[in-house]
């Protein structure tokens, strides 16, 4: 059995604004702006990254209706790079965001596992726990994606409120290695960055951390585990029975564009 082309949109539109309503409570200064069809994280502490300060909107008339409005939140706030996601097939807003301003900037692939049917892997001598801070998943994901300080790190602090965000941890020799966190909604399970230090490649240590994740969160009761991957990140979660069901468009601005506009 298999999610449905639109049950698997429907999570990953869930998931993302889980997500965007840690990232936009998580740090200094940092909100959540939503609009009827549309959520977006506004995050001054990562101003030049783009994933911090996420848009999602569900189609493209949610969209232009909150678009001036929105971009000049994003200006007010200092944020000089921001990003909207958008379904592949979604031609009517890409035409939009471009004509705005925005530029292509990936096609991260959305993938989803179903629990039930899911047999892990073994874990062997992996060193682990589900005490990672925040702190150790900002700085490591700092490290495995070569990000000059701040960085990520600044924006990925502790949430204001409660949260169903789960941060797990590998060690190798001792020292972590390996982080990556769980967001739960309803019934679905997300997978957010995910990162090994280089000097630890090689080792699977992502792989078995995101078994040993995966089993807590199938105890738990979720029925399903939703995230996005790279291109080179998509062959490792489909070897764990991840399977993908479209691609995200990301299109981004920068102040410069916005300046001019």
């Amino acid at each position: 059995m298999t999610l449905a082309d639109s049950e698997a949109w429907r999570r990953q539109l869930e998931f993302i604004r889980g997500y965007i309503h840690w990232i936009g409570t998580a740090s200094a200064g940092a909100q959540v702006w939503e609009t009827p069809g549309l959520s977006a994280a506004i995050t001054p502490a990562a101003a030049t990254r783009s994933i911090p300060n996420s848009v999602i909107p569900e189609n493209a008339q949610a969209l232009a209706a909150s678009y001036d409005e929105l971009a000049r939140a994003y200006r007010d706030a200092g944020v000089e790079t921001w990003t909207v996601w958008l379904h592949e097939d979604d031609s009517e807003a890409r035409s939009f965001l471009e004509a705005k301003g925005h530029e292509f900037d990936g096609e991260p692939v959305a993938m989803a596992l179903e629990l039930s049917e899911w047999e892990p892997e073994d874990l062997g001598d992996l060193d682990w726990d589900a005490e990672a801070s925040f702190d150790e998943l900002g700085r490591l994901n700092d490290l495995a994606y070569g990000y000059d300080p701040p960085g990520m790190a600044p924006a990925m602090a502790a949430p204001a409120g409660d949260t169903s965000i789960r941060l797990y941890r590998a060690r190798s020799g001792g020292e972590v290695g390996c982080v990556l966190g769980t967001l739960d909604e309803d019934d679905d399970s997300g997978v957010i960055f995910v990162a090994t230090v280089p000097e630890m490649r090689g080792r699977r240590l992502a792989s078995r951390l995101l078994t040993a994740a995966l089993m807590e969160t199938r105890a738990r009761g979720m029925k399903t585990s939703s995230l996005q991957a790279s291109a080179l990140g998509s062959p490792i979660y489909e070897r764990l029975g991840y399977r993908t069901y479209f691609r995200f468009h990301i299109m981004e601005r920068h102040f410069d564009s916005q300046a001019r506009r």
